[in-house]
């Protein structure tokens, strides 16, 4: 399925009451599969396919080398033999969680580990001394969420635009809009942009947010004048007017803005104040992984891409 990014179909199955249990080094295996719940329903266990960067060798050797189970972040890089840029990446997609290991734990954990290969004279049960415990800040949930994108492409935790509700006093929830008429403004991740050969240079975009998906239809003359925002927005704030057909409901679009600026607000700590132009530059916290900052509408590219077929 292609067409649809890991999120949006992650989001679909829990719409539709599917448990999706995350990244675990204990439970997954390379492919998301199925596990079987305790009421004896089923529940999908996502893979290890979904880390960014993770080898499909590397997560070979994690599952079939934990047996009963691994009980912290060097159990596994002693048993599996995988690199500490491995280790890195399970922790920055919170793969430890499972273990009672947040992601700044695991992720401190798997960066103490320096070596190639373990060394058991200074394993646990070698000459090793013993790390001193290290209380690290606790992450926000919308910092989670962010770090989620990063990592696995998409959130079990929360939907970036939730948490920007707050912010979007104006904005309709989705689900509203089969209830609605006249004209409303609605704010959500662009998912797909598709503009038709025989549509005559009509767009058509569809919008989420953390309810449902809204179909907004961009004319021509309308597409020209935001035409920026249309192509390059991944978070999208449009005016229009409701139009129904049969069940299908469109919003045919007035206005369109893009907000994308927004998404950098989640788990930014404070708003760096502008000193040689770089103002929308985001620092990360202490514990979290480094990455280059970029502009939040690049950044936004980045971490909620959409699908777009021109």
């Amino acid at each position: 399925m292609g067409f649809y990014a890991p999120a949006q179909l992650v989001d679909d199955a829990r719409r539709h009451d599917v448990e999706v249990r995350p990244v675990s080094v204990n439970h997954s295996f390379w492919d998301c599969t199925i596990e079987p719940r305790q009421d004896g329903a089923l529940a999908l266990r996502l893979g290890f396919r979904q880390i960014k960067g993770m080898r499909e060798d590397d997560a070979v050797w994690i599952s079939t080398s934990r047996g009963n189970g691994y009980s912290d972040v060097e159990s596994l890089w002693r048993r599996a033999g995988v690199r500490p840029g491995v280790l890195e990446r399970l922790a920055e997609a919170d793969a430890f969680a499972s273990l009672g290991l947040n992601r700044r734990s695991a992720l401190w954990d798997a960066k103490a580990l320096s070596g190639p290969a373990p060394l058991p004279l200074f394993g646990a049960d070698g000459e090793g001394g013993i790390e001193p415990t290290v209380t690290l800040p606790q992450m926000t949930l919308g910092h989670e969420v962010i770090e989620d994108y990063l990592s696995l492409r998409l959130s079990l935790r929360a939907h970036p635009v939730e948490l920007l509700r707050p912010k979007l006093p104006e904005s309709l929830p989705h689900d509203r809009l089969q209830h609605s008429k006249g004209r409303v403004t609605v704010t959500g991740l662009v998912i797909t942009r598709q503009r038709p050969g025989t549509a005559s240079g009509v767009i058509f975009l569809t919008l989420e947010d953390e309810t449902a998906t809204a179909n907004v239809v961009v004319w021509k003359q309308v597409y020209e004048t935001f035409r920026k925002a249309v192509i390059a927005g991944r978070l999208l704030r449009v005016t229009g007017r409701i139009e129904r057909d049969g069940p299908v409901v469109h919003l045919i679009a007035e206005r369109i803005e893009d907000v994308s600026p927004l998404l950098s607000t989640l788990g930014r700590p404070v708003v760096i104040e502008a000193n040689d132009g770089r103002a929308d530059e985001t620092k990360r916290p202490i514990g979290g992984s480094v990455r280059s900052a970029h502009h939040p509408r690049e950044q936004a590219k980045v971490l909620f891409p959409s699908r777009d077929f021109h």
